[in-house]
């Protein structure tokens, strides 16, 4: 500490020479920025701008590969999910936004070996896959892939993996004092008021997303593992973080030590299949 103080106490403030003490320092904002060093007067520091180096914002994910005859009921994956997504994945990825859908149960069918074969196009290809999963109670879940699934005799991946689940809230209902004399239910698809027409208060009934992720925890290197009869991502303590079997008509999901995670269906560490997609970004 003294060497400190002293430090303080013996360094100089250096005054140019051709400042002189007549001077208005005022109008020279280097001799006032001398004068307010911390020393001779309260310091005072410069005003920053923003550095024109700052990245732009990102376009918004667009996805690819849904059919029209695709009802909308059995399209898994959000835009708004898939964007909360994007926020975990590497960073030559994120600034993709076209995301491309490699298969799907329903206009695919259900096997996992067609998966498999739709896939091997990526062979050797620095993209990343999401896997989005659907079970019987409505949830959504699934995992990032740093590779291309396939039958392999060992696991294969790396710590980009990760895997994630989304929840849907339900807006909470108004308070019993609240005034409802002139409230309507308004949908996305209500038309807007006519020209000249009051607006009624609406109540929003759009649901919330709640999205957790679940990184690479370092305790394994269990990343992906895919054999002809299941996929599975993440392992350890006995259990896997999802599993997948052949037919795509029954899953697992229990914590594992690679993720760390929660179970990511609410139906327990067993659930039943309803859809499965498999999304491509940066082809």
């Amino acid at each position: 500490m003294w060497s400190l103080m002293r430090r303080w106490s013996t360094e100089e403030t250096h005054v140019p020479s051709h400042l002189d003490e007549g001077e208005d320092q005022d109008n020279n904002p280097r001799r006032a920025a001398t004068l307010k060093d911390g020393i001779n007067d309260v310091y005072t520091p410069m005003i920053r701008t923003l550095s024109p180096f700052r990245p732009p914002p990102l376009d918004p994910v667009i996805l690819h590969g849904y059919k029209d005859s695709t009802p909308a009921g059995s399209r898994l994956l959000t835009t708004v999910v898939a964007e909360e997504i994007r926020t975990m994945v590497p960073e030559r990825l994120r600034i993709t936004e076209d995301w491309r859908l490699v298969y799907s149960i329903e206009q695919h069918g259900t096997s996992l070996t067609t998966l498999y074969q739709k896939c091997r196009q990526y062979e050797g290809m620095r993209v990343g896959f999401v896997l989005v999963v659907k079970d019987q109670e409505g949830g959504t879940f699934g995992a990032y892939l740093s590779e291309y699934p396939h039958p392999a005799p060992s696991y294969f991946g790396n710590g980009e993996c990760f895997l994630w689940r989304a929840s849907t809230l339900t807006s909470l209902p108004l308070p019993p004092s609240a005034d409802t004399t002139y409230l309507t239910r308004s949908t996305t698809l209500a038309p807007p008021p006519r020209s000249g027409a009051s607006t009624p208060r609406s109540i929003d009934t759009t649901p919330g997303i709640r999205f957790k992720a679940f990184p690479y925890s370092g305790l394994n290197d269990f990343y992906i593992n895919c054999e002809t009869g299941f996929l599975s991502v993440g392992s350890g303590g006995g259990h896997y973080g999802l599993w997948l079997d052949d037919s795509l008509d029954v899953g697992h999901s229990a914590t594992c030590e690679t993720f760390g995670n929660e179970p990511l269906s609410d139906a327990g560490s067993k659930f039943s299949v309803i859809g499965v997609e498999l999304w491509v970004i940066g082809a």
